[in-house]
This record gives C-alpha cells, sequence and structure tokens, in this order.
C-alpha cells in the first residue's frame, strides 16, 4: 500500500495531524508511526482561552480535561489574578481519544530506522511508501538557531487535604531563583489534586531531577499541603528561540517535511506550542495535494509567517538572557506582568501590534540599558560567540 501520508513521531503535532485528517478528510489513507508504546508521551499542554479561535476551541473540546475561569501569578513585588480562560490537555487524554479514533492508522512500538520525504524504513526492515512523510520527532539539533532553554519536573500530587486553588497558578516567582529565571507552575485538577512544576529558564540545564524534585516538595511544605501520592511525573526542556536563521534552518531539512518542535513551530518565549499545532493541523486539512515537494515548501511558508510574526519576542527573550544578572531574570516578568490584561493575553497568543510592543518596552528597563541594547541587536547566529545551540 502507498499512504497518502505518513506522520513519523505520535507527538503533539503529528498526533492532531491525524486526528483531524481523520475527521474532515476520512478519504485519505494517513499512518502515524511512533516507537513509544502510548501516543503522546508523557506530557500536559495548556493554553489561553485567546490562543485559538471559537472553530478551533470547538474540534479540540474533546481532549481538554480542566478549564479554568482565570489564573494567578506571584512575584516579590506583585500578585495578581487574570480573568483569563486556561485549559489543559494530558497525554491520557490525548492517547485515549486519538488512538480509538485512529485504529488501524496508528502503529506504536515501532522504531523508525531511517526516513525520507517520501518512505519509512523500519527497524523491522519494512519499507513503507507515501505521497509524503511528515517528521515530527521533536526538536533537531541545529547549528543556526540560538537556543537557551526551559527545563522543568512536573509532579502530579493527591493531598491529604483541599488545596484551596480557584484556578492555576501560570508562574510563582516567589521561590528562591539561581542560575536563570525559576517559577513554580502549579495546575489544580481537583479539589485535592495538582501538578506542581518546577521550572527554569536557563542558558544551559545543569540541575538534576531530583533537585527539581525537592524544590517541589518544598513549595508543598510551604503552601501548608500534605502529600498523599505521586500520581505521575513528567520532565523536559524545551527550546527558547533568541536568534537564528530561518532559511538555513530549513536548507538544513533537505526537503524533508517537519512539524511540531522540529519544524520550529512553537511560541519562542513561553514554549507553548499547542496553538501552532493546532493551526498547522488545520492548514493540511485544506491541501489538496499532499505530494512531499508541495507540504515541504507549504509547511515552510507556514512556518515562515510564524518565524516572522515573532521577531519582536526573539528580541525580548535576548533581552531576558543576555541583558542583567542571570538570577534578576524575574524582574523582567514582574515587570511585564504589571501591564494591562489585554496585552498580556496577546502576547500568549503571539498577536502583540506596534502599540503592545512600544509598551513592553517603554519606561524604565528592569535591565541595564546598555546591555538591553547590545541583546537587541545580536540578532544572528553569527553575533553568538558560544551560541545556546540545541546540541
Amino acid at each position: 500500500m502507498t499512504y497518502d501520508l505518513i506522520l513519523a513521531g505520535a507527538g503533539l503535532a503529528n498526533g492532531l495531524i491525524a486526528w483531524r485528517l481523520r475527521q474532515v478528510r476520512p478519504e485519505l489513507k494517513v499512518l502515524c508511526i511512533d516507537s513509544q508504546q502510548s501516543l503522546g508521551g508523557n506530557h500536559t499542554w495548556s493554553f489561553h482561552d485567546g490562543d485559538l479561535t471559537a472553530e478551533q476551541h470547538h474540534w479540540i473540546e474533546p481532549l481538554v480535561v480542566k478549564r479554568w475561569p482565570c489564573y494567578q501569578v506571584h512575584f516579590a513585588e506583585v500578585s495578581r489574578r487574570m480573568d483569563s480562560g486556561y485549559a489543559s490537555i494530558t497525554s491520557e487524554r490525548f492517547a485515549e481519544v486519538i488512538t480509538q479514533a485512529l485504529g488501524s492508522s496508528l502503529r506504536l512500538g515501532e522504531t523508525i530506522a531511517e526516513l525520507g520525504p517520501r518512505h519509512v524504513r523500519l527497524a523491522s526492515g519494512e519499507t513503507l511508501q507515501a505521497q509524503a512523510v511528515i517528521d515530527g520527532r521533536g526538536v533537531q539539533p541545529s547549528r543556526h538557531l540560538v537556543l537557551g532553554q526551559q527545563a522543568f519536573v512536573g509532579q502530579l500530587l493527591r493531598l491529604q487535604q483541599p488545596h484551596g486553588l480557584l484556578g492555576p497558578i501560570i508562574m510563582d516567582a516567589r521561590v528562591s531563583q539561581g542560575e536563570g529565571y525559576r517559577f513554580v507552575y502549579v495546575l489544580p485538577f481537583s479539589a485535592d489534586t495538582v501538578l506542581v512544576e518546577d521550572t527554569h529558564y536557563v542558558d544551559r540545564h545543569t540541575l538534576s531531577c531530583d533537585q527539581l524534585r525537592e524544590h517541589i516538595a518544598d513549595y508543598v511544605r510551604w503552601q501548608g499541603w500534605t502529600i498523599a501520592e505521586c500520581l505521575r511525573e513528567e520532565q523536559g526542556v524545551l527550546p527558547i528561540t533568541l536568534a537564528g536563521d530561518f532559511d538555513a534552518f530549513w536548507q538544513q531539512a533537505a526537503g524533508q517535511p517537519l512539524s511540531g518542535l522540529r519544524a520550529g513551530l512553537f511560541h519562542c518565549t513561553t514554549g507553548y506550542s499547542l496553538p501552532h499545532a493546532v493551526r498547522l493541523a488545520q492548514w493540511l486539512e485544506e491541501q489538496t495535494d499532499m505530494d512531499a515537494d508541495r507540504l515541504f515548501t507549504g509547511i515552510r511558508e507556514h512556518a515562515r509567517q510564524q518565524w516572522q510574526a515573532q521577531g519582536f519576542y526573539r528580541l525580548l527573550n535576548r533581552m531576558l538572557f543576555l541583558a542583567g544578572k542571570p538570577q534578576d531574570r524575574w524582574r523582567v516578568m514582574q515587570r511585564f506582568y504589571r501591564l494591562s490584561p489585554a496585552l498580556i493575553s496577546r502576547f500568549y497568543a503571539g498577536q502583540n501590534h506596534w502599540r503592545d510592543r512600544a509598551r513592553i518596552l517603554v519606561g524604565k528597563p528592569p535591565v541595564p540599558v546598555d546591555e538591553a541594547v547590545r541583546a537587541a541587536l545580536r540578532s544572528s547566529p553569527r553575533q553568538f560567540e558560544n551560541p545556546h545551540e540545541s546540541s
């Protein structure tokens, strides 16, 4: 059999693509392949109401495990409730819904030995042919991107008593800082169940998972909670883009269609990737020709639009990572969260207009001005003597 489309990797982006095509283009022969035994890995993906259109909210609703009408942020000098909706998808729900929908169009536990734009060769020796193969197997090392890191460990905890939270805590930076910006992220899934995640924006992640687990235990004690049991743990290191050469990055792909983090489709500053994955899935559903060359060109241009739209966020990242002391990075975020709720919502959606951008930059900066200017001007990988590459 020759497939219309093979999706290499069954993470967020490719899982959504396969699921969406099954819904609206059932005539297509689509196969999704992953080496893991379950689709979606071990993750929690979240998003703000303003990140998606009404149509997009509607079709991903079966994947959503929890919605909240508001969230909170805490810093040394600022605590604020934001009356903006927030939602989360867990990998368990993701796997449950999409695995059932895909049926035999999903092959798990299959290691991919080699792939090209129109074929996949499995470790078993079996070769599969398709009009196009999309590679969505996570971040790909590239000397053409300058990256910081968002490293985290999260634990889903059942507490011995109700936690009392009315909504998520997106950032609690009242914790001790270290080699970068550190905060705790809290999602209350039920009255006595919370995901507590210790997160670090750093040049290079050096802390061990055990150290981050200790941070979580310290935070739980500080909140006055008692852990009954740890239900699940997740960990990861997300890319935070400071600068890059878009054309060179995609030339490295050598005609191979890409998706998700591998295609650079994520919010440069927050690392949130679900809105980008939803948009790519909708773009693909509209394609009448699944030819590999056409998909490569189309996805590259789709990614180019996202890259150009996020130039301002890469500038902010350079100011966050390169200006001032690493342990003072929290001051940048504290200042940001003094701004208007509408501006903050547009920031998460990647839709800040020029007035927003001026408002973010105007006034006394929380970092040395000369260092901020130098950081802002370093927009090319060539300008970094010691680039933070994803290698």
